[in-house]
């Protein structure tokens, strides 16, 4: 009679199935230990190596009723775990049905989710492959989070700003031209030469004010959750408008929009 059984299962046993994703602390609860190691066996004692991938003190002893170390050896011993070597006493078989786990230092995203047809994570954030690719593999970055009211205010400052710097170059333009025309007031031709002079640098002035307007008032606008913005770009930003926006790359970036949905 075998001592330790396997259950098994038919077809008719069940009425319906239902698959989905298993969280972390399921996966957790169904773990005999964390693998922290990449090896497999010692080649030179052709044991398991501890803590790897076919660990007998996660996964079970490699023979039955005997522990890692041999401290513990035949069925009298049945249940204890090896106080040396951590290794339960117990059947080898148990190696087929016990799992471990493995802590990630950082999110991943796995291909089945990324590169399957559809993709799951480009159908939940209404992104493209492609564009998830640039995060994912560290190319671009993705906007995470937008404060809008930070967003506003600074608008607004910007548009203040905007007004009285073109003022202040036109009270400039206005004043020289003024002394200007009070300086050369007998010499016609000299004075139409310094206030086109004024006028010139003037106006330079206004168009450089204009476009830099223009170019901030268009980043702050297509600021949004999700955009996707290249590292120069993030760069700039970061020193310009850090407080409004928080951005990130690889899939750590992903999962955190991913979060947010219910």
């Amino acid at each position: 009679m075998a001592l330790h059984k396997i259950n098994t299962l038919k077809a008719s046993d069940f009425d319906a199935i239902r698959l989905k994703l298993a969280s972390p602390e399921v996966i957790r609860s169904w773990s005999y230990g964390e693998v922290t190691k990449p090896e497999t066996i010692n080649y030179r004692t052709q044991k398991p190596e501890k803590h790897g991938l076919f660990a007998e003190e996660i996964f079970g002893p490699s023979k039955d009723w005997e522990c890692y170390c041999g401290k513990y050896k035949k069925i009298r011993y049945k249940g204890i775990i090896c106080d040396k070597c951590g290794v339960e006493v117990t059947q080898s078989i148990v190696r087929r049905e016990r799992m471990a786990h493995i802590e990630l230092s950082s999110p991943v995203t796995h291909i089945w989710f990324l590169r399957g047809v559809p993709s799951k994570i480009g159908t939940i954030l209404d992104m493209s492959v492609q564009a998830l690719e640039k995060v994912i593999y560290f190319s671009s970055f993705i906007i995470t989070d937008v404060n809008q009211e930070a967003l506003e205010q600074t608008l607004e400052q910007v548009k203040a700003e905007y007004k009285a710097k073109k003022k202040m170059i036109e009270g400039e333009k206005k004043r020289d031209i003024a002394r200007v025309q009070e300086k050369f007031a007998d010499d016609k031709k000299k004075c139409d030469e310094e206030i086109k002079r004024i006028e010139d640098l003037a106006e330079k002035k206004l168009k450089e004010l204009e476009n830099d307007f223009i170019a901030v008032d268009r980043d702050l606008k297509e600021m949004r959750v999700m955009k996707i913005i290249p590292e120069v770009t993030y760069q700039e930003w970061s020193i310009k408008f850090g407080h409004i926006f928080d951005a990130g790359i690889g899939a750590e970036a992903i999962l955190k929009l991913l979060e947010r949905i219910d």
